[in-house]
Order: structure tokens, then C-alpha cells, then sequence
């Protein structure tokens, strides 16, 4: 059974008919199948999703990314890697359900996965606490990532979270520092890292992991520090003002994309993700290759370099880099550093050179007193 959105009603009107039209065992009587009828009715369903899909607030884009049967971490694990190897436990307290984590192959490749899973139904969803990581599932993901690092190998991360998790026994065992050291640790990587945002990526859950190389996201997810519902609380006392807040607060790939805070978009079929779930595997897959191949030719240093200036331009027009060039941010550094000290110099030569002067002129009327 499809689940619809509030506002996929005609959508739904229409694909109940044609669903008719295809079984007519369904119809009173026997009758053959019309398949004009069906060909008329598909395109009719399909300019109708056209339309409305292009015209999607961020509110509504905000329901397209929890959708139910929007393919998970899961679904993306098992499709686009061979040879996975899931790892558990963080080595301190326990394993943490709620993300999924090993080393695979991607084109006989060896990378190492990272998935947050929200689950495919409610005793999943149960089970994996809704996608919403513990301080053992950033723990385990640090530990993992710095074994990656030590044998070189890239990283891939599916974030998909409300999340980190706010309870009263994580905050215990140290949710916060948690979070801190997994951002720590993704920033030190000498290793290319890639983080897909495949629904949500909320709050400091989702940049724990997506402290990356290059951060991608699905046409339709969100990536924002808090939901459009807790912003609205809190900025208008209304939870209801969703549409106000999603819209305040930038969440969507596009508006992310224009503030360079992005890297890429996935395109996805029209309806959502969910519609067509292998056309976005393949997208995802080139997008995969695409990125590794683009780290193949740097080293260590530039790949953290890379990485750095990635996110001190963020909010800055021109950043710390001339260009997008590694090697010409190395220099651009070295001549903008050298700049400072050169105008520093200079300004405490001009000061001296005043403060001498002054001296002299006081001196000289002392002297003609």
C-alpha cells in the first residue's frame, strides 16, 4: 500500500484509477484492459507529480524527506556495496542500533560505511531509537574512522536523523563530548571522507558525521540545526508556524547549495526517492565514483587542506583560498600570512616614527623655554 502526503491528494485520486484500470478484476464483471486508457492515465499522473513537485515549499519538502518508504541507509548499504562487513560496539559501553557501520567494497574498492538508520517499520523504528544516535554509536563511528584512517581507507557516511539523541542516559554518559570528538576526529582525517544526506540531517547528530570531504545531499532531505517544529516553539511559541520557520532557516538542498555550505545535489525521479528507488541508487553510485575519483591524485595534507578551507569559506565570499585549487590555496595562505606580518611591521614602524617625532617637538620646546 502507497502512503501519501497531505498535499499528493490528486496524486492519490489518480493512481487509485489507474490501479482500477489495470485490474479489472477489480470492476464489476470481466472486461479487457484498456492500455491507451493506461498510457493517458500514467501521463497524466506524471505531469501531475511534475507539477506539484516543482513547486514544493520547504515545508513540504521538509515531509518529503521523513517519508515512510523513502529509502533508508540500509537500503543503500546493501544495494551499492559487496562484501559488508558489519562492526559493532563502541569499546566503552554497548552498541548503538541506530547506526550502521562496517568496512565493504564500491567497486572493488575498500571504503568504510556508515549509516544512520531510522528503520522500515514501527519495531524497527522501536529498535534503532528513529535513527537518533547515543554517545556508543559516535563512539563506535570514531573508533571505525580512525581505523579507516590508519589503513587508508575513504569513508561514506549516509546521514539520516532527527537527531542526536536527548535523553537523560546519554546526556549521562556524555552526548555532547561525544558529538564534539566525532566532529574532531572527521576534521583530522588524512583520508577522503563523503557524507550523503539520503532524508534528514539534523542538528549536531548529523554534522558529527558530516564533517566531510564533500558533503552531498538528496534533492528532497533537510539539513538545518534544528526541526522547522522546534524552531517554530521556540522563535514564535506556535509549532504550527512549520511553514514560517522552514523557510527562515535555509533547510533545503537548493538554498544549502547557493550558500556553498553543500557541495552537490542528487537528483531525484519526480514523486521523491521512494518512486523510483533504483534510478536514485544509480545516481548515487555515480556521485560515489565520481568524488573517490576526485581525491585519487591528492595526498595526505592536501586532502586535509581541502577539507579545512571547505569550511572556513563557508560564510565568507572570498574564504581563505583564491581559487578552488588545493595547491594555489597553499600559496594564497603562505602570501596572506606573509601580508599580515608586512602590515603589522609597517604599522609599528608608524607608530614608532610618530611617537619619536612627538618626542623631538616636546623636547625642542622644553629647550626654547
Amino acid at each position: 500500500m502507497k502512503n501519501y502526503l497531505n498535499f499528493e491528494n490528486e496524486i492519490k485520486e489518480l493512481e487509485t484509477q489507474l490501479d482500477n484500470l489495470k485490474d479489472p478484476y477489480n470492476n464489476e464483471g470481466i472486461s479487457e484492459v484498456n492500455t491507451n486508457k493506461i498510457s493517458l492515465f500514467e501521463e497524466k499522473v506524471n505531469k501531475k507529480l511534475k507539477k506539484i513537485y516543482s513547486e514544493l515549499n520547504p515545508w513540504q519538502i521538509t515531509q518529503v524527506a521523513r517519508h515512510e518508504d523513502r529509502p533508508k541507509a540500509k537500503f543503500f548499504i546493501e544495494n551499492l556495496f559487496e562484501d559488508f562487513i558489519s562492526l559493532c560496539g563502541d569499546r566503552f559501553y554497548g552498541e548503538d542500533k541506530s547506526v550502521i557501520a562496517g568496512f565493504a567494497k564500491f567497486n572493488n574498492q575498500s571504503v568504510l560505511v556508515i549509516g544512520q538508520e531510522k528503520g522500515e517499520n514501527l519495531e524497527e523504528r522501536l529498535d534503532r531509537n528513529f535513527g537518533m544516535m547515543r554517545p556508543e554509536g559516535y563512539r563506535k563511528s570514531i573508533r571505525l574512522m580512525e581505523l579507516a584512517n590508519k589503513f587508508n581507507i575513504p569513508i561514506i557516511t549516509f546521514i539520516d536523523t532527527p537527531g542526536a539523541y536527548p535523553g537523560v542516559g546519554a546526556e549521562e554518559r556524555g552526548q555532547a563530548e561525544a558529538i564534539a570528538r566525532s566532529i574532531e576526529s572527521c576534521m583530522k582525517l588524512k583520508v577522503p571522507t563523503i557524507s550523503i544526506i539520503i532524508g534528514e540531517g539534523g542538528s549536531g547528530g548529523a554534522i558529527a558525521l558530516a564533517s566531510a570531504s564533500k558533503v552531498i545531499m538528496l534533492e528532497n532531505s533537510i539539513y538545518s540545526v534544528i526541526s522547522p517544529e522546534g524552531c517554530a516553539t521556540i522563535l514564535w511559541r506556535d509549532p504550527k508556524k512549520t511553514l514560517e520557520a522552514a523557510q527562515a532557516m535555509k533547510l533545503t538542498s537548493n538554498e544549502l547549495f547557493e550558500l556553498n555550505i553543500i557541495d552537490e545535489i542528487i537528483e531525484e525521479p519526480i514523486g521523491g526517492a521512494h518512486r523510483d528507488k533504483e534510478k536514485i541508487l544509480e545516481s548515487t553510485r555515480k556521485s560515489i565514483q565520481k568524488n573517490l575519483d576526485y581525491f585519487k591524485n591528492l595526498n595526505e595534507d592536501e586532502i586535509i587542506l581541502h577539507r579545512n578551507n571547505k569550511f572556513l569559506n563557508i560564510g565568507r565570499s572570498g574564504g581563505f583560498s583564491s581559487t578552488s585549487s588545493v595547491n594555489s590555496g597553499l600559496s594564497f595562505n603562505k602570501i596572506s600570512k606573509f601580508n599580515f606580518l608586512k602590515d603589522k611591521i609597517f604599522a609599528n614602524k608608524k607608530i614608532l616614527a610618530i611617537s619619536l617625532i612627538s618626542i623631538l617637538i616636546i623636547s625642542l620646546a622644553i629647550y626654547l623655554l
